[in-house]
Parts: C-alpha cells; structure tokens; sequence
C-alpha cells in the first residue's frame, strides 16, 4: 500500500496551466529509468539541452543514449568527469557549452564534480532509493531488504559536496512484503513512482515551488556498497534475517556459502511457513543443521529452527541451477545432436548473431548477458525461436539459466526432446467392465499433484447401491494427510505458479478442465450411478452435465472480478483516491455431501479456483469416486501441483481437522444442519470464513386455480428427483381441498407407471438411495409417519431385491404437529397436507412455520397471487410454476437453519473473495 511521509511534500496543483514554466534540462545519467524521465520531461515540454551518458558497451549504447540519439539531442559519452581526483577541463567545459538551467540526475552513478553540480541556474537534483538520511550510498535498495526495513522509498534531494546528503525536495515510500525482492521493490514502485517523481521535482523548481528541507542527522546511515567477499552468509541467524540476507544480495553480488569445497550463491529466496518437507540433506559449512534438497528447492535453517526455501543456485564458473536439481547437477554429459537438431542449433546461433551485433563470432561459451544482452533481448530472442520453431516453447527463467550458448542449446534440445518434462502422473486404477465401456477409477489421495496412500495406510470400501458390491478399496486420509494437503495447498497459493497466474491463463485452465470433464462425461457418469445410485441418464445430464456448465461459467469469471472506485470526503488542499480490491482468500476447505457427488464439488470448487484460491476437498465418505478421477482431469488440464486435493475419508476426522486447521482461511460446506453448527463452532477458533448449504423442509403449495397435470408432474420430480436425495426436494405439499384429492389419485397413478431397477438401465426412472444407512432411516421416517396418525396412500417399503431400493412413497392427512411434518426425509417421500380453499396467508404461515429455508414453490395461474406468496416465503429460492430450475447463473442458497452464503452466479464468487480498501493522497 502506498503511504505518504512526513517530509512528503506535492504541488499544490496539477494542471497544465500550473506547469507554465519550462526548463532548460541536461540529463546526467544511464539506464531505462534515465530513458523514461527524459522522454516524460520532453513530453512535459522542458526542453533538454544535453545528456550526459556512459560510453556505448560492447557496441551498445545506454537506453537513454538511444533515446536523446534518436531525438537529435546532443548527447555526450564520457568515461569519467574526474581524472586523479580533479575535473577534466575539456569535459566541464563541454558540458557548460549546453547552457542547462537545471542538471536531473535519475540514478547517477558517476562523480560529478561540484564545478558541474553547482553550474547551473537552478543547481542539481538526484533521485536516490532510499528514504533518506537512511540508507546513503549506492546500494541502499539492497541495504533495504537486509536490514529488513518494513518500509521501502526513494528520495528526491539537491545535491551538494556531501554523499547524499542534500536538501530534501520530496520523498515517497511503500511497504516492504515478506518476500520482495529488489526486482520486486523496484518493477512496483520505485520504477513508476520515481519516474513521476522526477517529473514532478522540475515542476516545483520550474514554478518557484521547489523546498530545501535539510536532512537530519538522526537516523542517518551510510552503507558501503556490497563485494562479493562481503556477502557471505552467516548461519548463526534467525531464518528471517538469512532470508533478508539472501534477498538484499539477489542479482549483485549474491549472497554465498560453501558447500562441498565449493563457493555456491543463492538467488530467490523466500520464509517457509509449512512443517519440514521431505528431502536429501546437504551439508553447508558453517551450518548447524543440513539444509534440504526438495521438489521445491533447498530448504535452509535459521537458529530459531525456522526455514528459508531458495530456489536457484550458482556454482564458480557461472552455472545456475534450479536448486531442487543440485544432486542431480553433476551430470553435465552432452546431448549427442541429431541431423535436425543441428540445423535448429545453428537457427538459434543466427539469432543471437543478429541480437547480439557487437559479437563477432557466437562461440560455445558466448555469454547472452556478459555479451550486452538485457531482459528485452531475452523476450526477443524466444519469440524469435518460437516462430521459427513452433515446437519449441521456452520461458524466460530458461534463458538465466543457461545463459552461455552451449549450455543453452543444451537445454533446448533436452526441452525439444521431452526429456526435462514434469514426471508424469502416475496412477494405479480400479478397473470395471460396464455399461459398454471400461471405467478407470483412481482410488488414492490426491496430495500435491499426486495420488498416494494414507498416511497410515487405512482404507474403507465403497459399495455400489444397486447390489451391495464393492466398487474399490479407497484411500482413508489421516490427520497428518489433511496436514499435508493444507500445507501443499498453501504453497501453491503463497509461492507457486497459480498465485502468480494472471487471472486470464487461469480461465484457460478451468476451460481446459471442462473440456476435459466433457470429454469423459460418460465414463463420469457411469461412476457416478455406481457409486451414487443415481440413474445414469440423469446422472450424465445433470450431476455431469450442470458440473462442466458450472466450471465453464466461472472459468468466464476470472478476468472479470473488479474492485470500484469510491468517492470519499476530500480534505482539502489534499486530494484523494480510494478504491477496492477483490483479493483471494488462500486456502479453502471444501467438504461436500453424496447426493450430487461431482456437482456438489463443481459449484463450490469452480467460484473457489476462479476467484484464484486454492483447495483441499473432503467429498462424502460414501461417494468419493468421481471427486479421485476429477483430480486425475485436473492435472491433465495443467492445474499445478498443490492447487488442488482431494482427501476421502471420515467426516468427523478430515472434515472436524479441516475445519479447525488454522491454515485454512475458508470453510465451504454442503451436508446437515448438525454438522453445519459443528463447523460453524471449529471455525470459531481462529475465525476463518464459512458458507454453509444446509438441511430444507422446501414447502410446495398447490393451488386449485393451477395447470393440474403439470403441477402433479413437476410435484413429483420436486420429491422423486434424484430418488428424493435432492437437498431443494419439496419435503412438504401444501394442496388446496377442492383438488386435493384428485391430485394425489393422478401422482399414484403417475408412481405406479415408474421403473425401479437398474441406474445404468436407460429405462429406469428410479434408482437405489445413496447407501444401506440411510435406506434403514428412510424406513423408519415411514414408520413413524404410520405411527403418528398420517395416512400412507403408496409405498413405504423397501423393494424385493438386491441392493438399497425403495417404493415412492405417499403420506396424506399429515398435520402440521407430526414428525415427518418437521423433519426431512432426504428421500422419495411425498408429504401432503390439505389447506382450506382461498386461505393464502393461513397455508403462508404454515408453510414458513419450519426452521429451514432453503427453498419453495408456489403452482397458481393468478400472477397477482403467486408474487404475493414468493415475497412471503421464508426460502432462499422461490419457484413458480416450476421447480427443480437451477441454473449455474442464479445465486443459490438458503436463509434460518438452512445456512447462509451462496452457490452459482456472481455472488458465488464474493464468498471465496475478500475485499481490500485502498486510499491514496496525491
């Protein structure tokens, strides 16, 4: 966040009228940043009569050379400005000839002499980064992060005979992260922000504006400038203090250690919040511990135990590694070339000729960057390759690694040749033979990119509804794998690829991951209908189908979630900007219950990944398979490691864990009122964010005024859909007496023409409920119905055969007191109440008169009446004339016991985002 400081000062103004003064400029100075403010101070309409550069390197001259060359702007090379400690004449008296009013030094790293400084009208500015009086000398950004400064700056002075010591004109200052680096620290905000500044600073002097604060002594500190003999490493350290080390030498000099005789810098650092991961250890001189070589990079320790992952090493002839390769760095044996990838070597040697004019020969040990290349050829140079060599797709981060041309071809080929691709996902299957295909069903943990057993090595059986068989022997994760997951998750948001995706690659995934689930659709469903006992017809269009809807959907979303701007009280003369942010949350738990297996995932799993969090997912104890091969697609669509995982297991251990984990920021959660209130309390503790989709009593009221047969139709798909395990289900029918009656005669005669059997039948219409368990509870629902006094018109038993089938069931003549009048059955049971003709608010009252509110439905021709009921109902979603009608775009959820936060449509994607509020002056 950009803060103002105390010595802040700014224009009064900002207008052009204000800025009606022009200088007469010489620029002192080298580097894109020089570049940057010269073109912005000719755009502002100062006129510079001069600039002062270095001499042309290698054949190349300086960005702001080029720049003033192209302009016509005379422009003067100098090796020095002093010889043997006095000014050279002829240099001095070349720069006097320009006749500046003001010299603007951004970035100076020449000594100019005081006859130069003070020549001009209006003296000499410099911009130096740091907030001075801290930090004087040349490596002050360095010396910001080693001394683990939380605030970073710069400073605009006028320069006098001292080292930095001139009067302030005006300064700015930022936050430090954690992690910035100088790259970081530089590209965010001491880059654009200085560049503004330094504009700004000649608008003050240009206009008579201009202050001289004199800098004080207190806090004063001067920082020689960094050698490579100075920046060894010292382990008797605190990890943050190592990491700053690290980060404060990243780039020049590096910061270094030995290791095996050998002098090893360390670039890319950052602190390490996780327990220890698995890796070989190595040795390191000085070190009171072994550092770890991991799949992450070598993990080092402060003396408070904690850690330091650095991510790329550099051995004394040049050679940078990524440090997660270090044992498997001695093996340097050359790649014997083919006919063809000879002719692409000799491609790529062209191109770094005509990128590289100044060298005359490309030999093997040609240096791209010791040979005056800078990060704009590096962009050229790929692309150049990429248009020649379609097949050969290479990232920056390659070109510094292998920044000599042998070793570069190297590694061009290898990456041509498929060699250094990621180890493939290695999966073990239980395979079936059915429904005319053969099903792969992976059965493990999936923990970090991979499938692996439990912890402990536990398993449980799921079993197929329809027969009582079982379908696997899965994976039952322990405490310690809901820890691992977390902790893989929370890299991968933290550190990992997917937290520094742009918003628009992580849409391509999530499209790429809909295709995909597209694409094995049917082997999908099949899964589902074994596993779920939903019928596989349904199965494919709704648990599949609205599934790959919902991630497409929200794949749309993730280049479109936007702050605003808000309008705050000014106080004047200060003006200022607030607006918001949408950020991620981090790592969210997802526990979903067995009705909809794979939907349930997808409308909680999609707006998570979309808003750009990552997740660890506990599906249904029951129902897990179709939530493993899910994560088996995922990785197929190119989801990077740790992004997502999927534990199947116990509720009352992974999800109780989950829940209380203090890394997990959000709990996302499908399933029971009960456990609902437990997650709400485990979360409690350290207030993580919870949306929760609870238990329903949706009532349905049926007028007389209504189309009859279609109510009777939609009536029963809003029971018997999905075998009654639908958590919308309409669990109780208000029916108005002059067509009661008649319409339960019509839903009979429309039950008795149902086929029970067989999911995978394309006939069936009704399959077997989700598991043994909660058949022996619908039975008992029935019985207490019976007991009560209600009147069972049909069903109410289980059918003759094998596997967990149950008749339709009908009740009349329930009053409002009954048991099976309060609670949900989660099953194919029609509860059916009479209501007096034309009592709209009595049959109001009783239907709101539950403690759910998940959904309702009302069945009239009177639009008048219906808008009047939907206003009333006490229900998250109101359906009129219809029912069962979600749609990936429409918001869903419930209000009382039902749970609160939303599914689907936009406002899905507000509970797995937070907002940031941020106000500049200016």
């Amino acid at each position: 966040m950009l803060r103002t400081s105390p010595r802040l000062l700014r224009t009064i103004c900002t207008t052009a009228a204000a800025y009606q003064h022009k200088l007469k400029l010489a620029l002192i100075g080298q580097s894109i940043f020089g570049q940057e403010v010269y073109n912005k101070l000719r755009k502002e309409g100062h006129k510079v009569v001069g600039v002062f550069t270095v001499p042309d390197k290698n054949g190349q001259a300086d960005p702001l050379a080029l720049a003033a060359e192209k302009d016509g702007t005379p422009v003067f090379k100098f090796p020095k400005w002093r010889a043997k400690g006095k000014p050279i004449q002829e240099v001095v008296a070349a720069y006097k000839s320009v006749g500046a009013e003001l010299n603007v030094l951004p970035f100076c790293t020449q000594f100019i002499p005081m006859d130069v400084i003070d020549c001009p009208k209006h003296g000499s500015i410099i911009y130096h980064p740091s907030i001075l009086p801290r930090h004087r000398g040349a490596s002050a950004i360095n010396w910001t992060l080693i001394q683990g400064d939380k605030k970073a700056g710069f400073t605009i002075f006028w320069a006098d005979d001292g080292l930095d010591t001139g009067p302030i004109l005006l300064q700015r200052e930022c936050d430090v992260g954690q992690n910035d680096t100088v790259d970081d620290l530089y590209n965010r905000f001491l880059f654009p922000e200085g560049i503004k500044a330094m504009v700004e600073a000649v608008h003050l002097i240009a206009n008579g504006k201009a202050p001289r604060i004199p800098q004080p002594e207190e806090g004063a500190t001067y920082e020689r400038i960094q050698k490579k003999e100075d920046a060894e490493i010292s382990w008797d350290q605190p990890a943050a203090a190592l990491h700053n080390w690290i980060r404060g030498h990243d780039k020049v000099p590096g910061a270094w250690t030995t290791i095996n005789g050998q002098v090893v810098t360390f670039y890319g650092s950052s602190l390490l919040d996780a327990s220890v991961p698995a890796g070989q250890e190595l040795t390191i001189k000085g070190a009171s511990r072994p550092g770890l070589v991991t799949k992450n990079g070598l993990v080092v320790f402060g003396n408070d135990g904690k850690m330091v992952l650095v991510r790329n090493l550099q051995f004394e002839d040049g050679k940078m590694i990524p440090a997660s390769k270090y044992f498997s760095a001695d093996d340097t044996t050359a790649l014997e070339l083919t006919e063809e990838e000879k002719k692409i070597a000799e491609d790529i040697r062209a191109i770094w000729k005509r990128i590289l004019s100044n060298v005359a020969v490309i030999e093997d040990s040609t240096d791209f960057f010791k040979s005056g290349a800078s990060s704009m050829h590096v962009v050229r140079m790929l692309e150049e390759i990429k248009q020649k060599h379609c097949g050969l797709q290479l990232q920056s981060e390659d070109v510094y690694m292998a920044t000599k041309f042998a070793d570069f071809i190297q590694m061009a080929v290898r990456r041509l040749r498929g060699e250094d691709k990621e180890e493939e996902l290695v999966i073990d299957y239980v395979s079936k033979n059915m429904n005319n295909m053969t099903v792969n069903m992976p059965y493990q943990c999936f923990i970090n990119g991979k499938f692996i057993d439990a912890d402990d090595g536990k398993t449980y059986d799921t079993i197929n509804p329809a027969d009582g068989s079982v379908i696997a022997s899965v994976s039952s994760a322990s405490v310690a794998d809901v820890d691992k997951a977390v902790a893989a998750a929370k890299e991968a948001f933290e550190n990992g690829e997917w937290g520094r995706m742009n918003a628009r690659e992580r849409g391509r995934i999530m499209y790429r991951l809909a295709d995909l689930m597209e694409e094995h659709q049917e082997e999908l469903a099949t899964i589902e209908s074994i596993d779920s006992g939903a019928v596989y017809t349904l199965a494919l269009k709704t648990h599949i189908g609205m599934s790959v809807q919902t991630f497409r959907y929200f794949a749309g979303w993730c280049d479109k979630i936007q702050g605003a701007t808000i309008p705050i009280n000014q106080a004047r003369p200060n003006h200022n900007l607030t607006f918001t942010k949408k950020e991620p949350i981090g790592v969210c738990a997802i526990i979903i219950p067995w009705n909809y297996p794979l939907m349930m995932l997808a409308w909680k799993s999609a707006a998570c990944l979309a808003a750009g969090n990552t997740l660890v997912l506990k599906p249904a104890q029951v129902t897990p398979l179709t939530s493993l091969k899910f994560a088996e697609l995922s990785a197929k669509a190119g989801f990077p490691k740790g992004v997502i995982n999927i534990l199947p297991g116990s509720g009352g251990l992974v999800g109780q864990h989950l829940s209380e984990h203090p890394d997990v920021r959000k709990v996302g959660f499908t399933g029971s009122t009960p456990t609902g209130k437990q997650i709400m309390k485990s979360a409690a503790a350290n207030l993580k964010k919870v949306s929760l989709e609870l238990g329903g009593k949706s009532p349905l009221i049926i007028f007389s005024d209504c189309e009859l047969d279609r109510a009777v139709k939609m009536g029963m798909g809003a029971v018997y859909f999905n075998k009654g395990e639908n958590c919308i289900a309409a669990g109780r029918l208000f029916v108005e007496e002059s067509i009661h009656d008649e319409f339960v005669r019509k839903v009979v005669e429309e039950i008795k023409k149902m086929k029970i059997g067989d999911p995978l039948d394309r006939s069936t219409d009704h399959g077997p409920q989700n598991h043994k368990a909660h058949l022996e509870k619908l039975l008992q629902y029935c019985e207490t119905g019976v007991k009560e006094g209600a009147t069972l018109v049909y069903g109410g038993r289980q059918v003759r055969r094998p596997g967990f089938f149950m008749e339709p069931t009908v009740f009349t003549d329930v009053e409002d007191h009954m048991y099976i009048a309060q609670e949900e059955s989660f099953g194919p049971v029609m509860v059916i109440s009479k209501f007096k003709n034309g009592d709209v608010d009595g049959v109001l009252q009783r239907a709101n008169a539950t403690e759910y509110g998940l959904a309702s439905g009302v069945f009239t021709k009177d639009i008048n009446k219906a808008l009047y009921i939907s206003e009333k109902l006490e229900a998250g979603t109101v359906f009129i004339n219809t029912y069962n009608k979600t749609d990936v775009a429409a918001p869903f959820g419930g209000f009382k016991l039902s749970g609160f936060g939303k599914d689907l449509g936009e406002e899905a994607l507000h509970e797995y985002l937070r907002t940031k509020a941020i106000t500049v002056e200016y």
